[in-house]
């Protein structure tokens, strides 16, 4: 199915590395023509097609609602790890947060297609032992049931930083050496930032027959792309 419009995106996350390497492509892709970003701080930016809006509440929208209409892709970037976190708070901020921010733009906006970043190792049954993969599982169930155009979970694995980017965990400055073996071996455990930013656009512009995308369906996709 593919989009004739221009993408008009609201992008979530962008203070974080996944999300600001996707805000990055957005703005330098001649398909997204708007992007509005949600932050609860600055992200001290400023684009010709980019709008910010500062709101340091995700389970209460009603303030800025009026702001969410006219647009038909959502990039939900925002997430936090389930290390030293209790199980209870993993799943408030993972679950709850995410499906009160898809039900409120569902309402808005019945054209739009959500993509969202969940992870390899998701759990799609919901009853495996991992916590975190579960809770990820019935987040991406629960977001394909609600009233979307289209709704895409994407399951990346080890995500390369795109260079010159200022959100990268310095943790990847040690391990990216890893890369090119990773991706020769097991090419759906790795994929590179830029590859999961045009993926996504990409599935928003033509569609794609899969709604979980795994690497190598981004890999697909990025290609496609450009």
């Amino acid at each position: 199915m593919m989009n004739t419009t221009a993408i008009r995106a609201i992008i979530t996350g962008t203070t974080g590395m996944v999300g600001e390497g996707v805000l990055h492509e957005c703005l330098q892709h001649p398909h997204v023509g708007a992007v509005l970003i949600i932050n609860r701080k600055p992200l001290g930016l400023s684009h010709p097609k980019l709008t910010e809006i500062i709101h340091t509440d995700f389970f209460d929208l009603s303030a800025i609602e009026s702001r969410l209409k006219g647009y038909n892709a959502c990039f939900f970037c925002l997430g936090v790890s389930s290390v030293g976190m209790k199980k209870q708070d993993y799943y408030r901020f993972t679950y709850t947060l995410t499906m009160n921010f898809a039900e409120t733009l569902s309402r808005l906006n019945t054209e739009m297609d959500f993509c969202y970043i969940s992870g390899a190792g998701t759990d799609s049954s919901e009853k495996g032992r991992s916590n975190w993969a579960r809770v990820k599982g019935k987040t991406e169930n629960d977001l394909m049931k609600l009233p979307f155009r289209q709704a895409y979970a994407f399951r990346p694995g080890f995500i390369k930083p795109t260079k010159g980017l200022t959100k990268t965990h310095k943790f990847y400055k040690y391990i990216s050496w890893l890369f090119p073996l990773g991706r020769a071996l097991y090419p759906d455990g790795f994929c590179t930032l830029k590859e999961l930013g045009l993926a996504m656009i990409e599935s928003v512009s033509k569609g794609y027959p899969k709604k979980v995308i795994s690497g190598k369906d981004i890999i697909k996709l990025a290609k496609e792309a450009s």
